[in-house]
């Protein structure tokens, strides 16, 4: 196994500079929520009951995570579309929100395509491309993002103006000062779990380590659902390892009775629970019981608990931790974290089908 203290490693390896894109999170965040809580929408736009938000892989999990924030609200009902349609139900009283980071997106364009022909409401959030072409070409607002890195790498630029546009429409309020907070606070934690901090001292570190090697499953109830969701999708495409996640209470009725077959899966096999104390006293039980089962079966787990005094920053602590965590899993692995061969593969074909 590679040192994870030994510097050169990172020069080595890390050639497109993902871990100077992790580390630049806090500010990212901060950037994007300044830019986006200028946007000015259309009056009407604030009538809507329902959000849509279009997107696939890093330009929809800040719809993922905006959809846990804002579970509380008695409107709107947040969802986030990962296909080529658009809901039937999309009307008039519905924001649909296109988020490309690369503005070409087949199954977004699609969408956004079909939203273009109903009376709902439009906005698009990307660098340009095609999506941001065609919103221009009928007048739909568009919010440009102005960072590059890969799309997995912009989540600042994902979720942060969802929250400024939820705020500018007068859904939630508040917002600035938890922003403000959270990005604080991701700033010093991000020091302890940087490169150059001791694997001793470095929780990042010392989770990669125990997940060298193993399929991961990581599990997450109410705002860290996408959470966890968001670090299996990390470990998928930075560390290039297999990865899954499920959510509480669901598991409990279904998951807990896997753990016995097949034989020697405990062997391969590491399972994470990411918690914080704001979930459900019951759902706190649960994870409890859960990690009783796991020891039963002899399944290796670990708590993972959030840092924070509030959901945004409970939700934001975990998920820069699990960038860091599937950042050192690739460096383990001996591979650059940045390139993604086959989806560009997947993408060659489907043009080619066309």
């Amino acid at each position: 196994m590679l040192n994870l203290d030994d510097q050169a490693v990172y020069a080595a390896l890390d050639k497109s500079g993902m871990g100077s894109q992790i580390r630049g999170l806090p500010e990212q965040c901060r950037q994007a929520w300044d830019k986006a809580s200028l946007l000015k929408l259309p009056a009407d736009y604030s009538q809507v009951d329902k959000v849509v938000i279009l997107g696939l892989g890093g330009s929809a999990i800040g719809g993922d995570l905006l959809r846990g924030l804002t579970a509380s609200l008695s409107r709107p009902l947040v969802m986030v579309q990962r296909e080529y349609n658009l809901p039937a139900w999309v009307d008039e009283k519905t924001l649909v929100i296109a988020a490309s980071y690369s503005g070409n997106t087949e199954e977004t364009l699609s969408g956004f395509t079909q939203a273009l022909k109903n009376n709902c409401k439009r906005l698009v959030i990307s660098t340009g491309g095609q999506l941001t072409e065609l919103a221009r070409q009928n007048g739909v607002p568009v919010f440009v993002i102005e960072h590059v890195s890969p799309p997995r790498a912009a989540l600042g630029y994902s979720l942060l103006p969802l929250l400024a546009i939820m705020q500018n429409l007068g859904f939630i309020s508040g917002e600035a000062a938890e922003v403000d907070g959270m990005v604080s606070a991701l700033k010093m934690i991000c020091q302890s779990w940087q490169e150059d901090s001791s694997q001793d001292h470095n929780q990042a570190k010392m989770l990669a380590a125990r997940l060298y090697g193993k399929i991961v499953v990581i599990y997450g109830a109410g705002i860290l659902t996408d959470v966890a969701r968001r670090w299996k999708t990390q470990i998928n495409e930075n560390s290039k390892q297999w990865a899954f996640f499920e959510t509480l209470p669901e598991l409990n009725h279904n998951a807990v009775l896997g753990y016995r077959y097949p034989t020697g899966t405990a062997d391969r096999v590491y399972v994470l629970l990411l918690r914080c104390q704001s979930l459900h006293a019951r759902t706190l039980i649960r994870y409890k019981v859960t990690g009783e089962l796991l020891e039963q079966n002899q399944i290796p787990f670990q708590y993972v608990d959030s840092q924070g005094g509030n959901d945004l920053k409970h939700v934001m602590s975990l998920v820069l931790l699990g960038d860091w965590v599937s950042y050192y899993m690739a460096v383990l692995n001996g591979i650059d974290p940045s390139p993604v061969p086959e989806i560009d593969l997947l993408k060659q074909r489907l043009a080619e089908a066309k």
